[in-house]
């Protein structure tokens, strides 16, 4: 598999679409925004650029689920290794394009993520222990926890009980399910100040294009303020607009400041993908022609 991945507004997506054009291949996205159907603008949902030399680039996991619908990394990439797979048994190789890095890892190293089902027998049974009861059951199944929270929430404790109870049952069923995978890793990477102009640019766009007219349909929808905060920034400062709590220039400007900070967090755990020992081959901002050589060295 290719992949192709990067900060918000680097041009990944029109990177990864003429490449996949030249391939004849398939690109599977890893965003976990533009799953939403209805949150095109908010996300930077930019479908023109699977449009190629007037040719539709087939993609997949984009438009799949309403915004309404609990989305997570363990779906994602249960969907995404079915993507996978049928493409593969044409002959294809696919091309993963995106600038989720939990989403990109959790395919590529293999997160092992086993749906839990709620235990109703044994929830009755953890109600009546105390919380120090709890804590040593918990501790029993697994002294190695590192999640400190769930020692100190009676409610997270008792799924984390369940959640291991239940993988030690199945465990034996669920140890080899997923493929491995040798990923060809290609960065896209900009001088910080480029890419600072890139992200204005990009939201000043997004805005004349109706990104406060689509946040406004999707509250019309029935999407509550809380559930637009959730999907992240973009829906979260324009619907303080909407709400009164910004006006328009204050919500441009904080808007634009906490995308350029997304953009950092996104570079951090590119690098510590790096420091985990997942190799990264990186090419400086739109050059195609890189992307083209790196990926002939490797059919070759």
């Amino acid at each position: 598999m290719i992949v192709i991945l990067g900060p918000t507004a680097s041009g990944k997506t029109r990177l990864a679409a003429r490449l996949t054009k030249e391939m004849g291949s398939e690109i599977i996205s890893a965003d976990s925004r533009q799953v939403y159907r209805g949150m095109d603008k908010g996300t930077g949902k930019d479908l023109k650029d699977y449009i190629v030399d007037g040719e539709a680039i087939p993609y997949h996991l984009i438009d799949i689920v309403d915004p309404d619908y609990e989305f997570n990394v363990f779906e994602y990439q249960r969907r995404f290794f079915r993507c996978f797979f049928e493409i593969c048994s044409r002959g294809v190789i696919p091309v993963m394009v995106g600038g989720t890095g939990l989403y990109i890892e959790s395919v590529i190293t293999g997160y092992r993520m086993t749906e839990v089902p709620e235990n109703y027998v044994l929830r009755q049974e953890l109600e009546k222990e105390d919380m120090q009861a709890l804590t040593r059951r918990l501790l029993l199944l697994d002294h190695t926890v590192h999640n400190t929270t769930d020692l100190l929430d009676r409610k997270r404790l008792i799924r984390a009980i369940e959640i291991r109870e239940f993988t030690k049952l199945h465990y034996r069923e669920n140890k080899n399910k997923l493929p491995v995978i040798t990923p060809l890793i290609i960065g896209v990477r900009w001088e910080r100040s480029i890419l600072r102009q890139r992200i204005t640019s990009r939201l000043e766009n997004r805005l004349r294009a109706g990104m406060i007219e689509e946040v406004k349909k999707l509250k019309e929808s029935g999407i509550a303020w809380d559930k637009l905060d959730f999907f992240g920034l973009e829906y979260r400062y324009v619907g303080f607009y909407l709400q009164g709590k910004l006006n328009y220039n204050d919500m441009f400007q904080k808007l634009n400041t906490r995308i350029h900070q997304f953009a950092k967090k996104q570079e951090t755990w590119f690098r510590r993908m790096e420091k985990r020992g997942i190799e990264i081959k990186w090419i400086n901002g739109d050059d195609y022609n890189s992307i083209k050589e790196i990926v002939e060295r490797l059919i070759k």
